[in-house]
């Protein structure tokens, strides 16, 4: 089979597209025909040799969709079956869904009911789900204030989408770093948008509910911004800060609540829930942008420079 394989830690070219050998199915495990999956920033930082237990060679690839081919147990898993796969350890302690077969746990593989297209649905697992589950953590009310802390990532697209479907004319704003992503982002369908700057946010507003996607890094300075009785939930890292340090949860807090949300909580009922709720509410989840498995390295680039926007997607033909 043909897949991206990392050799060493590095840039996007350190993605190798090369020939290896079609894994083996052995008992507790199945072989899945991968026809999508979409691209994230952990990925990048295990390329770069940033996930410390992660050791090379490795494919990558922490999501994937598409079909069953064999299968160790046949009485949950059928042979041509639609399913998704996420988190686990997939792609870091075994090879990930960047090729055209990947090995999986029967417990890591979640069959779906959709009529969505390889490319959209590969854009559901990893991005949407997260996004689903952090809604859901957050309690939204149709009236409510709410601010996406990073929203021009594929996670904060993906839920501005899931929220405006359910509520058309709830008040949500946006955060980027940059102003070239104002237009964008409005384009999107976020009410305002706020420069997030050194990790201040550059407004006085406060909102009842906040996505952060950026994460310990600036979860101190989004209190500031929440209501008394709000709600952030902390579900991104993009700040590349993993644990919360010098917060005062007394004072920090500011008279709000944190919560997050982490997608390895995730079974085949959750993953069809969302899907029902896509399918419910007409949301679109088109991808921002779509690359062919050889042309992997070049979503790493674009997902890693100062233009991307939104989900990145591989499709297999």
């Amino acid at each position: 089979m043909n897949a991206l394989v990392v050799y060493e830690a590095g840039g996007p070219e350190k993605l190798v597209y090369t020939e290896v050998p079609t894994p083996k199915v052995i008992p507790g495990w199945s072989l899945i025909q991968v026809k999508g999956f979409g691209v994230n920033h952990s990925e990048i930082f295990t390329r770069q040799g940033l996930s410390p237990t992660v050791s090379f060679p490795r494919i990558l690839g922490i999501e994937a969709v598409g079909v069953v081919v064999e299968t160790s147990d046949e009485s949950q898993l059928s042979l041509g079956q639609k399913v998704v796969s996420i988190m686990g350890e997939m792609g870091r302690d075994f090879d990930g869904g960047y090729a055209e077969y990947v090995l999986l746990p029967n417990e890591q593989i979640y069959p779906v009911t959709t009529d969505l297209s390889w490319e959209k649905l590969a854009a559901v697992p990893e991005t949407y789900y997260t996004a689903f589950g952090s809604l859901l953590r957050l309690r939204i009310e149709p009236f409510d204030k709410v601010l996406v802390r990073g929203g021009t990532s594929g996670v904060g697209v993906a839920f501005l989408k899931l929220l405006r479907g359910k509520y058309p004319l709830i008040e949500v704003d946006g955060t980027s770093r940059s102003l070239e992503k104002v237009a964008p982002l409005l384009a999107a369908g976020f009410s305002n948008v706020v420069i997030d700057r050194d990790g201040q946010l550059q407004t006085n507003k406060k909102y009842d509910k906040i996505l952060e996607l950026v994460g310990p890094a600036t979860i101190k300075n989004s209190f500031t911004h929440s209501l008394p009785g709000g709600i952030v939930c902390s579900t991104g890292q993009l700040g590349g800060q993993w644990y919360l340090e010098e917060f005062d949860p007394i004072i920090d807090s500011n008279g709000g609540y944190l919560t997050g949300f982490y997608s390895n909580d995730v079974s085949s009922a959750k993953m069809n829930q969302l899907l029902d709720y896509i399918a419910a509410f007409q949301i679109d989840v088109t991808p921002e942008k779509v690359f062919s498995l050889e042309d992997t390295p070049k979503a790493h680039t674009y997902l890693e420079s100062s233009r991307s926007f939104g989900k990145v997607v591989v499709v297999i033909d």
